[in-house]
C-alpha cells in the first residue's frame, strides 16, 4: 500500500518514511502543504499522514481542499498537544483521524491499520487469485500450500495486482503505485520485478496455470479470463 507524509520537520519525515517502510509500506513524502496537496491530488494514495503545522498551506486547509476534491483516502493528522480546536476541525472537515505529538510509531502503525481495515476503503485482509494467497497483515503469500519469500516491491507489485484482478496494468500506473515518488525507474525495472515475481508464483509451479500475463504493448494482468 502507498503512504503519503506531509511533515515539515525533515528529520521526523526521514524517521516515519524509514519506519513505514520497515513495515512495508511504500512512502512519499512532502514538507511542505503545498507540495502535499499536488502530490495527493495527482497521486493514488491509500492514506495520507499529514501534519497540521506546515509551510505554504497548513495542513487543515490541505484536508479541506482534498476533500472539495472529491479525494476521499483516509487522512491522518499530526498535531500538537495544544491544537485542541484544530483536531476538532479537521475532524469536521474530513479527517479520519488524529495523533498527538510527541507519539509512539507503534501507536502510528496501529492508527493507519485501523483506516485501511475500513470495509470501504476494501482493504481486505487476505487477497486471492486462484489458489494464491496473500495477507496484507502478516505479508505471508503463499500458493497451493506452499509459503513463497518475496522483496519488499514484489510484494507491493503483487498486491496492487491482486486489488485489480483481471484489469491490464501499464507499467507507467506500476511505477506510480509500487514505487517512491522520487525514485530513479531504470526503463527495465518494472520488467525486471515482474520477471522475478513471475518465477517464484509461477514457473515455480510448473503443473498450475500461470498467473500473470502479459499484455504485449499493454501491460500485465493478473487472474481474470
Amino acid at each position: 500500500m502507498k503512504l503519503l507524509v506531509v511533515e515539515d520537520e525533515v528529520i521526523i519525515a526521514k524517521a516515519l518514511k524509514k519506519g513505514l517502510e520497515q513495515e512495508k509500506y511504500i512512502v512519499d513524502v512532502a514538507h511542505t502543504g503545498t507540495e502535499g496537496f499536488d502530490l495527493a491530488l495527482s497521486e493514488n494514495y491509500d492514506a495520507v499522514i499529514l501534519d497540521i503545522l506546515l509551510p505554504e498551506m497548513d495542513g487543515i486547509t490541505v484536508c479541506k481542499k482534498l476533500r472539495s476534491e472529491k479525494k476521499m483516502m483516509p487522512i491522518l493528522l499530526l498535531t500538537a498537544r495544544d491544537q485542541i480546536g484544530d483536531k476538532v476541525k479537521g475532524l469536521d472537515i474530513g479527517a479520519d483521524d488524529y495523533l498527538t505529538k510527541p507519539f509512539a510509531f507503534e501507536e502510528l502503525v496501529a492508527r493507519i491499520k485501523a483506516l485501511l481495515r475500513r470495509p470501504a476503503l476494501l482493504s481486505e485482509e487476505v487477497l486471492i487469485s486462484g489458489d494464491l494467497r496473500l495477507n496484507t497483515q502478516t505479508f505471508a503469500v503463499d500458493r497451493a500450500r506452499q509459503t513463497i519469500p518475496l522483496s519488499h516491491k514484489e510484494f507491493s507489485l503483487l498486491e496492487f495486482m491482486l486489488r485489480h484482478p483481471g484489469q491490464v496494468i501499464t507499467k507507467d500506473l506500476l511505477i506510480a503505485q509500487v514505487w517512491d515518488y522520487d525514485s530513479d525507474i531504470l526503463p527495465n525495472t518494472v520488467e525486471v520485478t515482474i520477471r522475478n515475481l513471475r518465477k517464484k508464483i509461477d514457473i515455480a509451479f510448473p503443473n498450475l496455470k500461470p498467473l500473470i500475463t502479459t499484455m504485449r504493448g499493454y501491460g500485465y494482468k493478473l487472474g481474470g479470463e
